[in-house]
């Protein structure tokens, strides 16, 4: 089932990304799998940079276990982008974001999707629940799903 895409209100995190050369296909606008790599980017981002997941010592991790992507409109280099992020399901181990990807100052996104997070122990892989001040953050972002 295709979503339809949602504006900038819905979301609730945003990271400016520069588009680079390398990001365009053949076809001449950014390859699909790029928009999984912005993804990454602005889940992390924001986890790593208000110091709730410590991608070298921490004793749990998120692990990808799911993504998915809508692409509505084409981007290209060398534009501006925006991914924006909120959390639509917290779990006791598990986390699902939706991400949007917006051109320039467009209001509805080119692209959305999920990206889901399992928490695991670093050394033994097996799920374990979402830190304290983990939940803390991704609550402050989640929104309910529409």
């Amino acid at each position: 089932m295709r979503d339809s895409a949602k504006g900038r209100e819905y979301f609730r995190h945003f990271l400016p990304i520069t588009t680079r050369w390398a990001d365009n296909d053949v076809y001449g606008h950014v390859n699909n799998v790029v928009f999984y790599q912005w993804f990454d980017t602005v889940v992390n981002q924001f986890l790593i940079s208000r110091g709730t997941l410590d991608i070298h010592g921490g004793d749990a991790i998120a692990l990808v276990v799911e993504t998915h992507c809508n692409y509505f409109a084409p981007v290209a280099f060398p534009e501006p982008i925006t991914a924006g992020l909120c959390v639509v399901q917290l779990g006791k181990s598990s986390v699902r974001y939706e991400v949007g990807i917006f051109r320039g100052d467009e209001p509805a996104a080119s692209a959305q999707g999920h990206f889901v997070h399992v928490y695991v122990d670093r050394a033994t892989r097996q799920p374990t629940p979402i830190p304290d001040a983990a939940r803390e953050l991704l609550q402050s972002i989640k929104v309910l799903s529409l």
